[in-house]
């Protein structure tokens, strides 16, 4: 098996780190000068391993394997949510970057090789995983045309332009040049660190219904509405999420969760009755049959509520991704190297969270692996995992790979 060197691999992700650190995590919005700082750090990591680095006009960047014979793509993202953690996302590329080094290294795995590949903009700063829509080829120049920074408004078009990107041509996966995708993440969650488990191999990715739920009422003086008249938009919304929270449970999965992200009344004053009250909301599974149950539920509860109140709700769709399925080979491959290196210490499981590996399983065989996340923490800068955690996860995911790429 290709030997890893825990030691460049723990150092590479100590320094990617430093780029934008926030106390103990890190703060790199996508395009912002931390994030282009890391993408061209990563490249010239890349080149140095032996690869050869390019990075695309939405900002992807993929370090080309040179080997001649059978080649896996592997990697991740390395931009961050704001004032978020280290390692979700940069642990995966990182992981990738080990392996083409790995291979490389070794004279057993002589023609086999590993593109490494970080996505742009898994996290959504300007859109939903853009650089791997952009990568499968499922992102128009509308699309880009379009998108915006969600937190100063900046097009995309502009933010390319100001990080060099704009111009270049979009990268677009060949699936003839890959057996296949391999990705690694910390669990984002604590099922793995309150089972005693150490590794996650994903059965699936969960599909994400979202929804933006308004109702309308009539704006009015808080003190002089009398309560027989006034139609208060604020409450049959918050009586909607409760009957919500009561029905899901009878038509939800095991797996299944729901969240209302925002609520907003209008105009949002303590001596103004609400006219307007609206709420984004949203639930998950991997299970299609489930998703179409969750939606009707919700669909009926708002019927009921428009037939027995004042206030008209409406349901607003907003996005309906499908659940994405990974490759049961791979999940052997997988299932084989966790026991090699953790015997009992492995489960199959599905993820709550969207990853890349959602649109890269559309084109090739696609595969994720999970590590423990401390207190199930992420998308906070105190999010961690040991170092003994990632250099297992390490292996695992090396091994699986050249189990693949040889064909065993």
């Amino acid at each position: 098996m290709p030997s890893i060197n825990p030691e460049r691999l723990l150092g590479d992700l100590y320094e990617l780190r430093k780029i934008g650190a926030y106390k103990t995590g890190v703060h790199r919005p996508t395009l912002s000068a931390e994030d282009v700082q890391s993408r061209q750090w990563l490249a010239a990591r890349l080149e140095r391993a032996g690869l050869e680095p390019v990075i695309d006009g939405i900002a992807n960047v993929v370090g080309f394997s040179r080997a001649s014979g059978r080649k896996m793509l592997a990697g991740s993202h390395i931009e961050t949510q704001n004032h978020a953690g280290w390692l979700d996302g940069a642990l995966g590329v990182i992981y990738a970057l080990e392996a083409a080094r790995a291979f490389a290294e070794d004279p057993a795995c002589c023609g086999l090789g590993v593109d490494v590949v970080a996505f742009a903009d898994e996290e959504g700063h300007f859109g939903n995983f853009m650089g791997s829509r952009s990568f499968v080829g499922v992102l128009s120049e509308e699309d880009i045309d379009k998108a915006r920074d969600r937190t100063n408004g900046t097009p995309l078009r502009d933010a390319l332009g100001n990080a060099g990107y704009a111009g270049r041509p979009r990268l677009q996966i060949d699936p003839a040049r890959y057996a296949g995708y391999f990705e690694a993440h910390i669990e984002q969650g604590d099922t793995l660190e309150t089972s005693a488990l150490r590794i996650g191999v994903v059965t699936a990715i969960v599909a994400i219904r979202q929804y933006r739920i308004r109702v309308s009422g009539e704006q009015n003086h808080a003190g002089t509405a009398s309560m027989a008249r006034r139609r208060d938009a604020g409450l049959p919304l918050v009586r909607l999420l409760g009957a919500i929270d009561r029905r899901f449970p009878e038509v939800a999965g095991e797996r299944s969760v729901w969240t209302t992200g925002r609520i907003t009344l209008s105009p949002g004053d303590p001596s103004i009755v609400p006219g307007g009250a609206e709420a984004l909301f949203q639930f998950r599974d991997t299970d299609p049959v489930v998703l179409d149950r969750m939606h009707a539920a919700l669909v009926d509860l708002i019927a009921q509520a428009n037939r027995d109140g004042r206030c008209p709700i409406e349901l607003i769709s907003i996005s309906a991704s499908t659940p994405a399925v990974m490759d049961e080979r791979f999940q052997t491959a997988l299932d084989k190297a966790a026991e090699r290196h953790a015997p009992g210490k492995h489960i199959r499981m599905p993820s709550g969270a969207g990853h890349d590996a959602q649109y890269l399983a559309r084109k090739v065989p696609s595969a994720m692996l999970f590590v423990p996340s401390i207190g199930g923490i992420s998308h906070h800068w105190s999010e961690n995992t040991s170092d003994e955690d990632i250099v297992l996860g390490a292996r695992v995911f090396f091994d699986a790979i050249a189990d693949v790429l040889r064909g065993e």
